[in-house]
């Protein structure tokens, strides 16, 4: 098991709880022991809902820069790791809960565009930086969320939106104060394992089927475009930036 998130089953519903301090952001290895993780509780029969959370500061920061900025020869793994933990929260057989607060960047972004239901604490911030972080990728997962125009200004400018904007767009089931948010995910999950598990799970698969594209193909497409801008001398510089709490220099 990871040490960059815990697991429990209780009556039905698998918890999964990220809890990597600072800021939940998982280095190459922990995405893929995530998606791991992911597909072994939708394989489980005993789990009927998943709900995934997290401690700290906020929900997700997404990648680990740091280990980029050390080993840039990782980013085929980190991508490789991404996609895994994305296509699992979508594609596993039983629905998957995403409870989110503070931050929702990058990877986070991710983890919640490929999930069934969305709760927000009123302190959930989304964001996307990913052109300030010198990659691409996310959109697709953004397009879940938001339509088309608000998915490009929140793309190019990076620019943050609050939990009570980011609901008028119809994606987040639930708006509550911080210390409901567990509570609140724990009850739409309990409503959805009391039913009957092979009818939750083909209507999943049903679901899944009717959507508009291919989630996995798209974003496997915009991965093409990460590695492209990790080729830049810019993308280098905006992870050393980072690394080093400097202004970038273009």
């Amino acid at each position: 098991m990871s040490q960059a998130f815990t697991t429990q089953i209780d009556a039905g519903i698998a918890e999964l709880v990220l809890a990597k301090p600072p800021v939940n952001a998982l280095d190459s290895q922990e995405w893929m022991d995530l998606a791991h993780q992911v597909e072994a509780l939708g394989a489980n029969p005993q789990v009927r809902v998943i709900v995934i959370r997290a401690e700290g500061r906020g929900f997700c920061a997404g990648v680990d820069i740091k280990e980029l900025d050390a080993h840039p020869e990782r980013i085929i793994a980190v991508n490789a790791g991404n996609y895994a933990a994305f296509k699992a929260v979508h594609r596993t057989p039983v629905p998957v809960i995403i409870a989110v607060h503070g931050f929702v960047l990058g990877g986070g972004i991710g983890l919640t565009g490929a999930a069934d239901i969305v709760v927000a604490s009123e302190c959930a911030t989304f964001a996307l930086p990913e052109v300030d972080r010198g990659a691409m990728g996310g959109g697709a997962h953004l397009q879940r969320l938001f339509p088309v125009q608000k998915v490009r200004y929140l793309f190019f400018t990076g620019d943050k939106i609050g939990a009570a904007e980011a609901a008028q767009y119809g994606f987040i089931e639930r708006v509550v104060p911080k210390e409901q948010l567990r509570e609140t995910a724990l009850q739409i999950a309990a409503r959805i394992a009391a039913k009957s598990p092979a009818m939750i799970r083909i209507a999943k698969e049903a679901l899944n089927g009717i959507e508009d594209g291919n989630l996995e193909d798209k974003y496997r497409w915009e991965q093409g475009f990460t590695l492209q801008a990790y080729t830049s001398p810019d993308s280098a510089e905006t992870r050393r930036a980072f690394v080093e709490k400097r202004d970038v220099k273009f």
